[in-house]
């Protein structure tokens, strides 16, 4: 896997490189703001996955998603993962927009854990998302009055390990229940949120962005 990484601490984007070569993965380059960013992508056309950094210089506000949206337009076969400070849902709605894949949204906390960050790095670089737990989390914990509340507690739970990026197996092991129950689930979350097959779209996606535009309403 070839990275870029775009982070305008040094210190964390040198850390995030180190952890990485570690682990075999290339670095093709390190840049510290958007407009460098773009420019990397736009020389290195072989580059995988980008990891960038929401808030960077010169505002410190959105630039990283910014970015990362235009790449996703722009190149879309390059996966990206934003990293933030701080959890604001928006943003993984914003990221997961017109049913985008090779896409995620983490806590930098999560970068602590190897072995899971580099479990979903690869698995947004195969074409997966990921959202972070802690996203997921406080949006299940706002009151919503929503197309949500069409769904079962443990439908709601279905897609809530969706939305982390988990594939069936996950989720199965998730709940303690089994691989039949969870394609069950799924189909009931889709006949629910009138997401009826589309060769065009991917329905797993849009019910994760369904779920993440209403749950993230303010009360």
């Amino acid at each position: 896997m070839r990275v870029i990484i775009a982070e305008d601490s040094v210190l964390l984007r040198g850390g995030m490189a180190r952890l990485l070569e570690d682990a075999g993965i290339e670095i093709v380059a390190q840049v510290g703001d958007a407009d460098a960013l773009l420019a990397a992508v736009a020389r290195h056309d072989d580059v995988d996955l980008c990891l960038v950094d929401i808030r960077m210089p010169p505002t410190y506000s959105e630039e990283g998603m910014h970015a990362a949206i235009r790449i996703r337009k722009e190149h879309p076969d390059v996966a990206v993962l934003l990293l933030s400070q701080h959890v604001v849902g928006t943003y993984a709605s914003q990221l997961l927009g017109g049913g985008a894949s090779k896409v995620g949204y983490l806590l930098k906390d999560r970068v602590a854990d190897i072995d899971e960050f580099l479990q979903t790095l690869r698995r947004i670089a195969d074409g997966g998302t990921a959202i972070d737990p802690e996203v997921v989390a406080q949006l299940l914990s706002r009151n919503t009055d929503n197309v949500l509340d069409r769904l079962s507690p443990r439908e709601t739970e279905v897609l809530a390990a969706m939305a982390e990026g988990l594939n069936n197996a996950g989720i199965a092991a998730r709940l303690f229940i089994t691989e039949r129950a969870v394609e069950k689930h799924i189909r009931s979350i889709f006949t629910k949120l009138n997401l009826l097959p589309d060769t065009h779209e991917h329905r797993r996606v849009l019910a994760v962005l369904q779920y993440l535009r209403a749950s993230s309403r303010q009360p």
